[in-house]
């Protein structure tokens, strides 16, 4: 059995199919809404539209149906989609329709402000979109954030990539960069764009340097997502297979509150008591319902217990007096404006992300990721349409930004170019423009293609 016989082994493709069938969709959706952008400005200039595509068609199309003057189609290459405008050197790069003299009905007869509108379509309808989509998203769910302030007993450390700033379990984050630190759900974010933070830890304050290659530390881990967490009890979630301790009467939803003489309060206190201990044998005090239990136990061989912790929901939490949420409500009128004001921030993180990756010194490019990456952003285990239209608007203002980069190829390179026109009166060379037009496609794909391969090979990782 080779190697890549192993790694299928490890695939859950039930997990898999559910993330790539949401991708599938929610980038299906803004493609066309995309599109559209493009094609319903062309027709109102009376520009020709010969194709409308979902994904990419060559060779061969998946289905494809001619209505009017347009060949409506959906492609067999997920890597976007397109309109075919007449008269536009575009990724088609159709040159013999460019050796004829120009048509009325052509994009490159037409007014300069009119081609403007034509191309900047495509950004604007995304925009919109993901304001409408936060907008729905406030109206619908409304916005359950835990203040920081309410973390009395500090975070948990989740990645041990934290520890090597010098967090530690019970730390209290006060800012970060100098900035108050008001939602604990703005801590991961803050961090991976941050330079510093200030910290309290036993009643004294502490600063804290993030290093500037931090983002490339976490890549290099393999890890992408969660760095920090609340503090949680420790409560059996599920019991690990052939477990001592399940065999000596540990059962799911046990809270844990003692190992031997040391009282436990949060699941993060259970690592360091067992550390190093393996094989020694142990008192568990559980809490089950109103009574408390010892179980007389062995700490297995890789000096764990034998259970996996049980995430509480934040009505228990709530409940048990731990953390108190702040749930805020929005009527259909009061989620625009606030919808606005969300996508603008998502649209502000997105740049500093944007702007770590071309830093060299950071190592940020190093995470990278194509498809797979984006669609492991996706739930795994059951389709959350509230995590979906999320992740989606996200999507959404990453492609309205992406788009808008002044790459030939790119809407922001046809845009470019036409305000240069605008400025000077002087239309560019279509031959210069065609040329423009390889080299951004020659781009765009180069980075496609790394980006997927250090999805899967790790190149930008170094593994």
């Amino acid at each position: 059995m080779n190697m890549f016989s192993n790694v299928l082994l490890d695939i859950n493709w039930n997990v898999v199919g559910l993330q790539a069938g949401q991708l599938i969709l929610s980038l299906s959706i803004l493609v066309i809404l995309h599109e559209l952008g493009h094609f319903i400005p062309a027709k109102i200039f009376g520009c020709r539209v010969e194709k409308f595509y979902l994904f990419f068609d060559p060779w061969f199309s998946i289905a494809k149906k001619k209505i009017g003057e347009t060949i409506y189609g959906i492609g067999w290459l997920p890597l976007g989609g397109y309109v075919k405008i007449a008269g536009m050197i575009d990724e088609s790069m159709d040159k013999e329709q460019l050796k004829q003299p120009a048509q009325d009905w052509e994009f490159r007869s037409k007014p300069a402000w009119q081609r403007l509108i034509i191309m900047i379509g495509g950004v604007t309808v995304n925009v919109l979109l993901a304001f409408f989509i936060y907008s729905m998203i406030l109206f619908k769910w409304g916005e359950t954030k835990l203040p920081n302030a309410n973390l009395s007993k500090g975070i948990w450390v989740v990645d041990t990539v934290v520890n090597e700033i010098g967090l530690v379990n019970g730390d209290k984050i006060i800012s970060v960069n100098d900035e108050p630190l008001k939602y604990f759900e703005d801590l991961n974010t803050a961090m991976l764009l941050g330079e510093k933070m200030t910290i309290e830890r036993d009643g004294q304050l502490k600063e804290l340097v993030i290093p500037v290659n931090f983002i490339e530390k976490i890549v290099e881990k393999g890890k992408r997502s969660i760095l920090l967490m609340p503090r949680i009890p420790a409560i059996v979630g599920e019991l690990r297979e052939g477990s001592v301790a399940a065999k000596n009467g540990l059962m799911v939803k046990d809270q844990i509150i003692g190992i031997d003489s040391s009282d436990i309060m949060f699941f993060d206190q259970v690592k360091p008591l067992v550390k190093n201990r393996a094989g020694d044998s142990i008192v568990l005090y559980v809490k089950r319902g109103n009574e408390k239990v010892a179980i007389n136990t062995i700490i297995g061989a890789d000096t764990s217990i034998g259970f996996y912790p049980g995430v509480p929901s934040m009505d228990e939490v709530q409940e048990s007096g731990l953390y108190q949420f702040e749930v805020k409500k929005y009527s259909f009128f009061a989620s625009f404006p606030a919808g606005v004001k969300k996508s603008g921030e998502k649209l502000g993180f997105y740049i500093a992300q944007f702007k770590k990756i071309l830093n060299p010194s950071t190592g940020a490019y190093k995470g990278l990721g194509g498809f797979k990456s984006m669609g492991s952003i996706f739930p795994k285990y059951e389709w959350d349409w509230e995590a979906f239209w999320n992740i989606t608007a996200f999507f959404s203002i990453v492609l309205a930004f992406m788009n808008m980069l002044p790459i030939p190829a790119l809407d922001g390179g046809h845009v470019l170019f036409t305000l240069i026109e605008m400025i000077t009166g002087k239309k560019p060379n279509e031959k210069f423009l065609e040329y423009a037009q390889i080299v951004g496609m020659v781009i765009l794909f180069g980075l496609m293609i790394y980006a997927n391969a250090n999805d899967w090979l790790g190149w930008g990782r170094g593994k």
